[in-house]
């Protein structure tokens, strides 16, 4: 697959997510995950030492993220609400924020995306923001569709 993908949490709220999220990173081939205005004291999940393979980054807020933020890539918000994860066309170049566990994105930074995806599921509550992230990678790596 062509380009690069990153992925990040806003207000990300408990250090296993954030470990989590890592792992997956790093087994479906990111280029880098972040935080923006962390809420957790310390990583503690990582068994894999994911940190030696993939960077991970920390974004005091939106602007500071935004000033930094590598040209081209299209902005992916992943929020209940968006477009069908198994209908979305991945970008080449794209950066995937996922929001805090207990209030997901808020509409201003969902305003700020150039696309939203969203996870179906039978059931009515969100998935853990680990786990929703690393479905969004796991379809970027293996769904086969993407934006030329």
């Amino acid at each position: 697959m062509r380009g690069f993908f990153e992925i990040g949490i806003y207000h990300i709220k408990t250090e296993v997510n954030i470990g989590t999220l890592w792992r997956s990173a790093y087994q479906l081939g990111a280029s880098g995950i972040f935080t923006i205005g962390r809420r957790y004291r310390r990583q503690s999940s990582d068994t894999c030492k994911s940190w030696r393979h993939v960077p991970l980054r920390h974004y005091t807020d939106f602007d500071e993220f935004q000033a930094v933020r590598p040209i081209d890539a299209l902005l992916v918000g992943v929020e209940m609400g968006g477009t069908c994860l198994s209908a979305f066309e991945h970008p080449q170049r794209s950066i995937y924020l996922l929001g805090a566990e207990d209030y997901g994105l808020p509409d201003a930074i969902l305003d700020k995306c150039n696309c939203v995806v969203s996870l179906e599921s039978e059931g009515p509550n969100s998935y853990n923001v680990a786990v929703a992230g690393s479905l969004v990678m796991y379809d970027r790596v293996f769904g086969r569709r993407q934006m030329g």
